[in-house]
């Protein structure tokens, strides 16, 4: 019994790391000390292989680096961390996915958004956060923190809205911000037919794999563009589906 415990220990440890290391990422996710964290995982792996190689002088090296780092990382990105402390309340600790009569009518909102807007000669774009974060963009324009209605949509994208110009951005079912700023692409071989909010939603496209769905309000047709996939001129049915499948990817990777 000894001998086992002995040897469930370190594995137990090991697990107990990673899982601090996996919540400590997504504490500082969407802020610039995520950049900084990665880098000090790495120096501490570093750290740990200069030590069981003997390596005295990176040994010492590293421990002097680290009492200087800490101070630093508290003074520069004091902001960011009083951020994530705000956010940690809110976050739940396991990320659920909604069950498939959330998610119908999740998608049935945002059709009904997307159809009323073409029919009324209204542009929109909506992106549907996956894996990747979309935190810095939702940052970039205004929170709104509501379930998904398609009346909310289609007042947000009515002209001499406040928040009509730039995304909207859905994250864990609810519509996260609006207003938000997205990349425009870089593709110079893009057809000049299409206007900012394709080339925004190309650009995010590029950068995340998020799911966006632009509304033309010249062509009064609606795409969804997924990486670097284009489905144009989508209807009722074909739209809920594909966002439904492109949602449902995300759930079973």
């Amino acid at each position: 019994m000894p001998d086992m415990i002995q040897y469930w220990k370190p594995f137990t440890e090991i697990i107990i790391l990673w899982f601090a290391i996996y919540q400590l990422m997504r504490f500082f996710e969407g802020t610039r000390a995520l950049q900084v964290l990665r880098g000090v995982i790495i120096l501490l792996l570093a750290f740990f292989i200069a030590q069981k190689l003997d390596l005295e002088v990176l040994d010492w090296l590293m421990k002097k680096l680290f009492g200087i780092s800490v101070i630093a990382i508290l003074v520069i990105f004091h902001p960011e961390i009083r951020q994530g402390l705000a956010r940690l309340g809110k976050r739940q600790l396991f990320r659920n996915a909604p069950g498939e009569k959330e998610l119908d009518i999740i998608v049935g909102q945002i059709v009904q958004a997307c159809e009323n807007l073409a029919r009324n000669k209204l542009g929109g774009l909506i992106a549907i956060e996956k894996n990747d974060s979309l935190a810095p963009y939702i940052q970039s324009g205004e929170i709104i923190d509501s379930r998904v209605s398609a009346e909310l949509i289609e007042a947000i994208f009515t002209p001499n809205n406040p928040l009509h110009d730039g995304g909207l951005v859905l994250q864990n079912g609810r519509i996260a911000a609006a207003a938000c700023i997205f990349p425009l692409t870089a593709d110079q071989e893009l057809s000049r037919v299409f206007g900012t909010r394709h080339r925004a939603a190309l650009g995010l496209g590029e950068e995340t794999d998020a799911i966006l769905i632009v509304v033309s309000e010249e062509r009064r047709d609606i795409s969804v563009i997924y990486r670097k996939k284009f489905y144009k001129d989508l209807g009722s049915a074909e739209l809920g589906s594909k966002i439904k499948g492109l949602i449902k990817a995300k759930n079973e990777a």
